[in-house]
Protein backbone atom coordinates (compact mmCIF):
# COMPACT_ATOMS: atom_id res chain seq x y z
CA UNK A 1 0.00 0.00 0.00
CA UNK A 2 1.05 3.44 -0.92
CA UNK A 3 2.52 5.56 2.08
CA UNK A 4 2.40 9.25 1.17
CA UNK A 5 4.86 9.81 3.75
CA UNK A 6 7.35 7.72 2.31
CA UNK A 7 9.51 9.23 -0.39
CA UNK A 8 8.97 6.69 -2.80
CA UNK A 9 7.21 6.04 -6.00
CA UNK A 10 3.98 3.87 -5.69
CA UNK A 11 4.29 2.21 -8.25
CA UNK A 12 6.56 -1.34 -9.06
CA UNK A 13 10.15 -1.63 -10.62
CA UNK A 14 8.46 -3.61 -13.28
CA UNK A 15 6.24 -0.68 -14.25
CA UNK A 16 9.25 2.00 -14.44
CA UNK A 17 11.09 -0.20 -16.60
CA UNK A 18 8.22 -0.84 -19.00
CA UNK A 19 7.92 2.83 -19.21
CA UNK A 20 11.07 2.59 -21.33
CA UNK A 21 9.74 -0.25 -24.09
CA UNK A 22 11.19 0.13 -26.98
CA UNK A 23 14.77 0.82 -25.64
CA UNK A 24 16.73 -1.90 -24.70
CA UNK A 25 17.30 -2.17 -20.67
CA UNK A 26 20.02 -4.48 -18.96
CA UNK A 27 19.70 -5.27 -15.40
CA UNK A 28 22.14 -7.11 -13.24
CA UNK A 29 22.55 -8.63 -9.84
CA UNK A 30 24.93 -10.31 -7.44
CA UNK A 31 24.74 -13.20 -5.87
CA UNK A 32 25.86 -12.01 -2.10
CA UNK A 33 24.14 -8.86 -2.92
CA UNK A 34 20.54 -9.66 -1.03
CA UNK A 35 19.91 -6.36 -0.04
CA UNK A 36 19.56 -5.68 -3.50
CA UNK A 37 17.02 -8.46 -3.71
CA UNK A 38 18.22 -10.08 -6.88
CA UNK A 39 15.04 -12.50 -7.14
CA UNK A 40 13.32 -8.85 -7.17
CA UNK A 41 15.59 -7.22 -10.02
CA UNK A 42 15.16 -10.27 -11.99
CA UNK A 43 11.01 -10.35 -11.71
CA UNK A 44 11.23 -6.67 -12.34
CA UNK A 45 12.50 -7.53 -16.04
CA UNK A 46 10.46 -10.74 -16.69
CA UNK A 47 7.25 -8.74 -15.53
CA UNK A 48 8.15 -5.58 -17.80
CA UNK A 49 8.91 -8.47 -20.68
CA UNK A 50 4.90 -8.15 -21.91
CA UNK A 51 5.19 -4.33 -22.65
CA UNK A 52 8.83 -5.25 -24.91
CA UNK A 53 6.32 -8.35 -26.52
CA UNK A 54 3.93 -5.81 -27.98
CA UNK A 55 6.88 -3.94 -30.05
CA UNK A 56 8.20 -7.33 -31.18
CA UNK A 57 11.27 -6.72 -29.00
CA UNK A 58 12.65 -9.90 -26.77
CA UNK A 59 12.93 -10.07 -22.90
CA UNK A 60 12.47 -12.69 -20.31
CA UNK A 61 11.24 -15.68 -20.87
CA UNK A 62 10.61 -17.24 -18.21
CA UNK A 63 10.00 -16.52 -14.46
CA UNK A 64 13.27 -19.00 -13.45
CA UNK A 65 15.74 -17.39 -12.78
CA UNK A 66 19.17 -17.88 -15.19
CA UNK A 67 21.82 -20.14 -13.20
CA UNK A 68 24.92 -17.74 -12.12
CA UNK A 69 26.85 -16.30 -14.70
CA UNK A 70 24.44 -17.45 -17.03
CA UNK A 71 23.24 -14.34 -18.51
CA UNK A 72 20.13 -13.95 -20.52
CA UNK A 73 20.61 -10.56 -23.44
CA UNK A 74 17.81 -10.40 -25.40
CA UNK A 75 15.89 -6.37 -25.47
CA UNK A 76 15.50 -7.38 -21.79
CA UNK A 77 18.93 -8.28 -20.62
CA UNK A 78 19.77 -10.17 -17.34
CA UNK A 79 22.28 -11.85 -15.32
CA UNK A 80 22.93 -12.55 -11.67
CA UNK A 81 26.82 -13.03 -11.22
CA UNK A 82 29.17 -14.69 -8.43
CA UNK A 83 30.19 -12.28 -6.01
CA UNK A 84 29.08 -8.91 -3.92
CA UNK A 85 27.89 -5.56 -4.73
CA UNK A 86 30.05 -4.39 -7.14
CA UNK A 87 30.59 -4.49 -10.75
CA UNK A 88 33.15 -6.26 -12.42
CA UNK A 89 34.70 -7.11 -15.56
CA UNK A 90 32.08 -10.26 -15.86
CA UNK A 91 29.58 -7.25 -15.85
CA UNK A 92 31.22 -4.85 -17.88
CA UNK A 93 31.94 -8.26 -20.41
CA UNK A 94 28.33 -8.95 -20.64
CA UNK A 95 27.12 -5.45 -21.17
CA UNK A 96 29.73 -4.62 -24.07
CA UNK A 97 28.64 -8.02 -25.48
CA UNK A 98 24.94 -7.30 -25.60
CA UNK A 99 25.37 -3.04 -26.37
CA UNK A 100 27.18 -4.29 -29.34
CA UNK A 101 24.00 -6.68 -30.73
CA UNK A 102 21.51 -4.23 -29.43
CA UNK A 103 23.08 -1.35 -30.72
CA UNK A 104 23.96 -2.41 -34.04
Amino acid sequence: MYNKNERSLPVDQHEVIALIALRPVYIASAEEDKWSDPRGEFLSAFYATPVYNLYNKKGIPSDKMPEVNCPIQNTVAYHIRTGKHDVTNFDWEQYLKWAKKELE
